[in-house]
């Protein structure tokens, strides 16, 4: 069988109008020199490239494409296909984004060539005073109003605008009207889609001075037009001890998010579950540094520090976490996922 390795990845930066230095400036990313605003880090792009041996220089896709169900997991397999299932990145929202919705997997099918659709969640890491997101409507509404609204550039009024501050945790399932304001930092992750219809721009101009694009009749189609049931949702306590505690940020059929809190004299072996999990492992650094010990005799190690990104494969074999930092830890659950449903219960979904 062959020996897996977790893949530790350079992320892919994006720039964006309504970006910033922000990633660089709290010690996230380090960026491109000059005035580039940077608003989007992509960590599991499947262009973004392995660090570390042996997949050194390797891109995230061509690994896939190699190691298959080895570094998927049959879970992933079932529900996304031969493709990498999920997409974290971290956001800098310098000015506001313009207002989007993403489909669910059927209209994206039917309507996009068979991709998927996007539900995502964000775990807000910092935000200025008076920060704010777009989720939903102040009412519920009608597609006609919200048309009219649209082309008097007037949707603003119509849309529920919710104060955030770091530690907020939003849910977006797809169908959610949404917009991130200005002064958000977050933690984002989502079904691996780049299906965003962007409904409404506040009126603003490119840089060549001509209106943004605008996807009014798809976005439309696929809206929910009434309040969201759940905005800010609650996490759910796993495990707490000294020196360590496991929270579920997140959770529904496309993917959990656990955050992990270690502290120096904490090791955990075969957490949550070791060798041929249905499903491959996202770990994301949020501050401090861990380390993944691995192999027979855990005789290997890649360490992780804040802003940094791995995938561990599905069937890397026993591991364990050690260090001293905070942890977003994601997978593809099963059906009958505990932290999943359990999370459901507390969040009356």
């Amino acid at each position: 069988m062959q020996f897996l390795h977790p893949i530790k990845l350079k992320a892919s930066l994006h720039e964006t109008i309504w970006g910033g230095r922000r990633l660089e400036g709290e010690g996230w990313k380090q960026l491109p020199l000059g005035n580039i605003t940077i608003g989007e880090s992509w960590e599991t792009e499947i262009s973004t490239v392995a660090q570390n041996e042996p997949y050194q220089g390797r891109t995230l896709g061509s690994l896939v494409e190699d190691l298959g169900s080895k570094l998927l997991g049959e879970r992933v397999i079932a529900l996304f296909g031969r493709r990498f299932p999920l997409l974290a990145k971290f956001l800098d929202a310098n000015a506001p984004l313009s207002v989007q919705v993403h489909p669910d997997d059927t209209y994206a099918h039917l309507h996009e060539q068979g991709k998927l659709g996007k539900t995502e969640f964000w775990y807000i890491l910092d935000a200025t005073p008076g920060a704010s997101i777009i989720h939903g409507f102040k009412a519920t509404i009608s597609r006609g109003e919200v048309q009219q609204a649209i082309q008097d550039v007037t949707l603003e009024k119509l849309l529920n605008e919710v104060s955030v501050s770091a530690g907020d945790i939003i849910f977006v399932p797809a169908g959610t009207v949404h917009a991130i304001g200005a002064g958000v930092l977050l933690y984002e992750l989502q079904e691996y889609s780049d299906l965003t219809y962007r409904m409404y721009d506040y009126g603003r101009l490119t840089p060549a001075g001509t209106p943004r694009e605008l996807h009014v009749e798809r976005s439309l189609d696929v809206s929910h037009y009434n309040c969201s049931p759940h905005i800010k949702v609650q996490p759910l306590l796993l495990h707490k001890e000294d020196g360590f505690q496991d929270r579920c940020l997140a959770a529904c059929q496309y993917f959990v998010t656990c955050e992990l809190v270690f502290d120096q004299s904490s090791i955990f072996y075969n957490y949550m579950k070791k060798g041929a999990d249905g499903s491959c492992i996202i770990l994301s650094s949020i501050g401090g540094e861990v380390e993944v010990r691995y192999g027979a005799a855990f005789d290997y190690d890649e360490k992780l520090a804040k802003g940094q990104t791995m995938v561990l494969p599905a069937e890397l074999g026993t591991y364990c976490i050690e260090g001293n930092g905070v942890l977003l830890y994601s997978y593809v659950p099963e059906p009958d996922d505990e932290v999943w449903r359990g999370w459901e219960v507390k969040n009356g979904f």
